[in-house]
């Protein structure tokens, strides 16, 4: 099969393609393609010195809507007292060790299902302790489950549900877990 010979069309277009690119540091723009005819159109505008481009503005970005946690306020000081005491008692364990992002996203929403199923009142929620800032360690991504779960409750069918996140107890994980009240079920 012979080579493709590039018609004077395709040669004008691939000029326009070269001068749109800008070469690499330390190198110089390739030499233009010429048409059987003679020189094209754009082998004579890159033989002229190329033209300053200024770079386009940035697109203007939205400001991201804040987040919106699920009602963090609807408790009574009494719910507060009794996990600062460590006298409050979870219903159901959600263990998340050992998933990565997305098992521990549809091992939540899961958990979540089941527990308001069975009606639960309060769940712990096991994300692990996040990272301590360690200059001589070098970083990890690690705690990232922790960090994502507020979005995923905000964004949850089932975010509605839940009255209050709370900071466990050190006996029930401290930092490496949260309390999920969930809001009792109303009696028509």
């Amino acid at each position: 099969m012979p080579p493709h010979r590039p018609s004077a069309d395709d040669l004008a277009l691939w000029g326009k393609v070269i001068a749109s690119v800008r070469p690499m540091r330390g190198r110089k723009h390739a030499p233009a393609p010429i048409a059987a005819s003679g020189r094209t159109e754009f082998a004579a505008a890159l033989a002229a010195p190329p033209a300053l481009r200024v770079p386009p503005a940035p697109a203007r970005v939205r400001p991201a809507p804040p987040r919106v946690a699920p009602a963090a306020n609807t408790l009574d000081a009494g719910w507060d007292k009794r996990i600062a005491k460590g006298a409050l008692s979870p219903d159901v364990t959600i263990d998340l060790h050992g998933h990565t992002l997305a098992s521990a996203h549809a091992r939540l929403e899961h958990g979540l299902a089941a527990a308001i199923r069975h009606e639960a009142r309060v769940i712990l929620l096991i994300t692990g302790r996040p990272v301590q800032d360690n200059p001589r360690m070098p970083p990890t991504q690690r705690g990232v489950i922790r960090a994502s779960v507020s979005d995923w409750l905000a964004v949850s069918a089932y975010g509605h549900q839940i009255a209050a996140v709370r900071n466990a107890h050190p006996r029930h994980g401290g930092a490496g877990a949260l309390y999920l009240v969930l809001r009792r079920k109303r009696e028509p």
